[in-house]
């Protein structure tokens, strides 16, 4: 059984940074897609950011949603199945539930919330993050 879990938010000042963390265990697949989306009250979830992960090799296919791009940053570790979602000059349109999510596919595409769910992702419980003054 996959497992999805999402760490390290909280709240912070407008400005601020904060860095999520999202483990994942109980697979078998040695190529992935992970991301990170967020949800605020009211809207609908969206991808933030979501990056491939081959076992035993560099993280690459980076892609960002317009509105964090050049302030956020998705990295991974291969080895310990974590990829991890640095954010830094935090606004508060930033304020949502981050959720984290896995794929047991290189990404192709993987920019749109439908292609992870009808692609049978499997998805964390979620991190709050607030950013206010």
């Amino acid at each position: 059984q996959v497992q999805v879990e999402e760490s390290g938010g909280g709240s912070v000042q407008p400005g601020g940074s904060l860095r999520l963390s999202c483990a994942a265990s109980g697979f078998s697949s040695r190529r992935n897609c992970m991301g990170w989306f967020r949800q605020a009250p009211g809207k609908e979830r969206e991808v933030v950011a979501r990056i491939s992960m081959i076992s035993g090799t560099t993280s690459y296919a980076r892609y960002y949603a317009d509105s964090v791009k050049g302030r956020f940053t998705i990295s991974g570790d291969n080895a310990k199945n974590t990829v991890y979602l640095q954010m830094n000059s935090l606004k508060p349109e930033d304020t949502a539930m981050y959720y984290c999510a896995i794929m047991a596919q290189v990404c192709s595409g993987q920019t749109e919330v439908s292609q992870w769910t009808r692609g049978g992702a499997s998805w964390g419980r979620g991190t709050q993050v607030t950013v206010s003054s």
